[in-house]
């Protein structure tokens, strides 16, 4: 099974938080909702769970399963060279908006 990359399941996990901290501040703040609600769907396809909060405990979990797997995610070895290259992913960034 593929697993997602762990960096991109940190930062995500991170914005998740500060959304969720950011909402509950303000409640009536339809655009920290909005923020809240597709961190939580980006963490849900990330884990592949169906609830958000699951999905929160599922990253946090993984995310605790080691340090090693991490740094060999960043710096993996090509596999005919054996040179180490740096591999980048896109994603759509869920931070929160400036106002």
């Amino acid at each position: 099974m593929l697993q997602p990359a762990k960096t991109e399941v940190a930062r995500t996990l991170r914005s998740y938080r500060a959304w969720e901290r950011d909402m509950l501040a303000r409640p009536d703040d339809r655009t920290a909702r909005a923020a809240f609600e597709d961190c939580g769907y980006t963490l849900c396809v990330l884990m592949g769970k169906r609830c958000a909060r699951e999905a929160a405990d599922a990253a946090e979990q993984y995310l605790r399963a080691g340090t090693d797997t991490l740094r060999r995610e960043r710096r993996a070895p090509n596999v005919r060279t054996g040179v180490a290259r740096l591999t980048v992913t896109r994603s759509v960034p869920c931070l929160p908006a400036e106002t």
